[in-house]
């Protein structure tokens, strides 16, 4: 089993240099946080990752939670690593100061998070799921319900859920059927709903879940969903649990992968209904849901990352230890040494490298849309669908990449790469597809205001690029000239999208899967350019980073431009085919 190093360095960098994270602090009046501090705080749960989190990840994929009598046991380590987690603070980075929290910048957790789901993101997903609740309630709670569940989500102390998916209403939410009955201040909640990560387990006091119910006078559809607050254990006078409420996890799905992960089957009112609480006002649950579900695709975009960079270091560690071959002096040849494998090597680092930069800049967006920017709030809304769909998608190549890389050793389970490729299977599908997510950024993102804020963002493109192509450094141009040229591509792409989907209304979900992966490699590719011309501005002063780090950067760069950035041309062809031979088959012929 492989060990896992925090990239600290590489994330260092992102903050510091691409993000601008002490300009950011600035910006939000953040006057005690820097970068400084920011690296002492992604070095601390570095070692919580490495030294608690990661030794159980294999632990949790041998020795699943089990479910009896409506409670759900996690596996064993658990409990006690989530305590560490609690204890040390790692629950209250990103809370409001007045009910507990630290307050410090989205893009910080979003390097820490990067680390503990990478050690482990069976137990990551517990804490990503109670952010999402958080980041509900403080958007449309009431008062009351903010001052009784909004600290101990904060702390840490409970955990949150999201209870949208029911047995006929996966993605297509307006078939939701469970009801919410009026009784007094509060609501009896009855339904079924199914995939709820987490739904139960026995590491905090009270879990609280977030749970989509229709109101008997409700319009149809996604305009009569409610958003309700249904806590497993109803709080005494004292705001402590007490009675358990009619909720419980009556199985457990058999999963794939992420099998350290309850995925519950919860049942709600089966003895007279779960007692509920309105978030908000009625009938708007499914746009306050989507508060939720907006911060869990980019962290399920960086869960692609995370996985990906464990996979990386697995495979970067193997194929030094792995002997195969002869060199002229009869001496054994470590596999890393054949072009083979190192091409491998690099396509795991160079997109790792870029997922690392889209994720922490998109992060870095929402930071700047709360406090008021209205353009990053147009780029967060254009960046959310690439993190989340690209990124998953990628994780599957290059979690795939350390299995070839292991050779047959890595289709035995005993070696662990097999781990990573089957808890990333799960990304493209949970919290939205990956069909979901490309139908959003051709749909919403951008015909809806007819590519402006695409337009926008090729033109911080093509400004890098022109800075590039201006540059001393020769492979600096070389970069420069292949992202300018995968822009003009993209961009041709783009128009004619703009062009032909007024016309043809099936065009849009044919091209939508193309046109989401050719924007990931290219904004990919953008930020890896970025990167490797500040690092050679870094090479002519003093800098914290060495040689060898900086050059890397120009060497990921160049070579994600010649294995990724032609991916473009691909996708750009496709679309501009239309894909109109999608249909060209009756079902009786498929």
């Amino acid at each position: 089993m492989s060990t896992y190093t925090p990239p600290l360095q590489d994330a260092a960098f992102v903050l510091d240099q691409l993000v601008g994270f002490d300009q950011l602090c600035s910006d939000l009046q953040l006057e005690e946080v820097n970068s400084e501090l920011a690296n002492v705080v992604i070095e601390e749960s570095g070692k919580l990752a490495a030294d608690v989190l990661a030794p159980l990840n294999s632990v949790g994929d041998e020795k699943h939670p089990k479910v009896s009598d409506g409670q759900v046991q996690e596996t064993e380590g658990f409990a006690d690593a989530y305590q560490q987690f609690v204890e040390n603070g790692w629950a209250t980075l990103t809370g409001p100061e007045d009910f507990g929290g630290q307050a410090l910048p989205n893009v910080l957790s979003t390097a820490v998070n990067e680390q503990l789901h990478s050690a482990n993101m069976s137990f990551a997903l517990c804490p990503m799921l109670s952010q999402g609740a958080v980041e509900a309630l403080i958007a449309h709670g009431s008062d009351e319900l903010k001052a009784q569940y909004l600290p101990q989500l904060i702390s840490g102390e409970w955990t949150g859920t999201m209870n949208l998916t029911e047995p006929n209403a996966g993605s297509d939410l307006a078939a939701v059927a469970s009801k919410a009955i009026p009784e007094g201040d509060h609501y009896k909640i009855s339904g079924q709903k199914i995939f709820i990560t987490w739904g139960d387990h026995q590491m905090t006091s009270n879990i609280v879940h977030l749970v989509l119910a229709r109101l008997p006078d409700a319009p149809a559809g996604v305009k009569g969903i409610s958003l309700f607050i249904v806590p497993k254990y109803m709080l005494d006078d004292q705001g402590q649990p007490a009675e358990q409420n009619d909720v419980s996890c009556i199985s457990l799905e058999h999963k794939m992968g992420i099998h350290g992960s309850p995925t519950c089957v919860m049942s709600f009112g089966d003895n007279g209904g779960a007692i509920g609480y309105l978030v908000g006002e009625a009938n708007k649950g499914l746009s306050y849901m989507f508060t939720m579900m907006n911060h869990a695709r980019q962290t399920v975009g960086l869960q692609g990352l995370s996985i990906s960079e464990r996979a990386y270091q697995q495979a970067l560690q193997y194929s030094q230890e792995r002997f195969q071959g002869t060199d002229r002096d009869g001496g054994k040849i470590a596999i890393i040494n054949h072009p083979d494998v190192r091409r491998m090597l690099m396509a795991m680092k160079s997109g790792n490298e870029a997922m690392r930069a889209l994720a922490f800049t998109a992060a870095a967006e929402i930071d700047r849309a709360h406090s008021g920017n209205s353009n990053s709030k147009v780029r967060v809304e254009l960046l959310t669908p690439i993190v989340k769909g690209w990124m998953t998608e990628l994780a599957q190549e290059l979690t795939s990449l350390n299995i070839q890389v292991h050779g047959g050793m890595g289709f035995v389970e005993e070696t662990g790469s097999a781990q990573h490729y089957r808890d990333a299977r799960i990304l493209p599908i949970y919290e939205g597809t990956t069909g979901i997510q490309a139908l959003d950024l051709i749909g919403r993102k951008t015909l809806f205001d007819k590519g402006a804020a695409l337009q926008q963002l090729q033109a911080d493109i093509q400004a890098t690029a022109e800075l590039l192509s201006n540059s001393e450094n020769e492979k600096l141009r070389q970069l420069g000239a292949q992202l300018d040229s995968a822009l003009l591509i993209s961009s041709k792409a783009s128009q004619w999208i703009l062009a032909n989907t007024a016309t043809d209304k099936q065009l849009m979900g044919n091209v939508s899967f193309d046109n989401l992966m050719m924007m990931g490699y290219l904004t990919g590719g953008w930020l890896l350019a970025q990167s490797a011309l500040i690092a050679d501005e870094l090479q002519a002063e003093d800098n914290n980073y060495g040689d060898d780090f900086l050059n890397a950067k120009l060497g990921t760069a160049l070579f994600y431009a010649q294995q990724y950035l032609p991916r473009i041309s691909q996708h750009a062809e496709t679309i501009c085919s239309g894909l109109d031979q999608t249909f060209a088959l009756d079902i009786e012929q498929l």
